[in-house]
């Protein structure tokens, strides 16, 4: 079973490939069907087995013999493995299936934001309308949606509040995309997710500073910061607060 799912997550992963190279360009994610962006042929079968079809290939395109970027081949690995992670940590639950759709449109999301410095509305409504799709299927009581009401508000209105003081530092997509996924989590785990965001990208962005990728004034998306702390909540949100309060405020 963990075989098949890593399989699919891969072939998924081949999709969102068409997502990430399409949509900051306003183009349809489903017509036309694959081609190689170089020669614009279109791709058959063959050319589209993930991870495969570019090893057999030797990274290049079967018909102009251009090269063909590695992000492909990775894109389909990561979310294969971020699939895996997900049965391994639910099982074949709905949970499952919802936590694993949720990081495929994070893995989009991240992507077109470093490329592009943007998060697309798009992706941010199919967010929230795949979250009261999943709530209606976990929803126990009306307590638990509050919960989630709670976490739309206060993702969003945290990001939103540091805009407004900053004078605009945050970005209008990252403020509906921590709103997007205070829905899914709920406050505790969203408010860890904001705590996670700020804290993965503080490091990364002193990284790139200190060995010159960055200088101060360059900008730095917040996408994929927000992205990486997401998927780390999702897996292992609830194993941090526990340790947090087992360790800090129990004793």
């Amino acid at each position: 079973m963990e075989i098949f799912i890593f399989i699919l997550g891969t072939m998924i992963g081949s999709f969102l490939n068409v997502c990430i190279y399409r949509i900051p360009q306003k183009k349809s994610i489903v017509f036309p069907f694959s081609y190689c962006p170089k020669c614009n042929i279109r791709l058959e079968v063959l050319d589209l087995i993930p991870v495969v079809s570019f090893l057999s290939a030797k990274g290049k395109c079967r018909y102009c013999s251009k090269k063909i970027s590695i992000q492909y081949t990775l894109i389909e690995l990561l979310n294969g493995l971020v699939y895996l992670l997900a049965y391994l940590r639910f099982g074949f639950t709905i949970e499952f299936i919802g936590y694993s759709i949720l990081c495929s449109i994070l893995i989009v999301i991240g992507i077109i934001d470093c490329y592009h410095q943007i998060i697309p509305n798009f992706l941010n409504i199919h967010g929230i309308i795949c979250a009261l799709i999943f709530q209606a299927f976990t929803l126990g009581s009306f307590l638990d949606f509050f919960n989630y009401i709670l976490g739309f508000l206060t993702g969003g209105g945290f990001l939103l509040l540091i805009a407004i003081v900053t004078n605009g530092a945050m970005g209008g997509g990252d403020i509906k995309l921590m709103a997007m996924l205070g829905f899914w989590l709920g406050w505790r785990l969203i408010i860890l997710n904001l705590f996670l965001s700020f804290l993965i990208g503080g490091i990364v962005s002193i990284i790139l500073i200190l060995f010159k990728f960055k200088n101060k004034k360059d900008m730095i998306p917040f996408g994929p910061f927000i992205v990486i702390a997401t998927i780390l909540t999702i897996f292992y949100g609830n194993n941090i607060i526990n340790y947090y309060i087992v360790r800090f405020v129990i004793y």
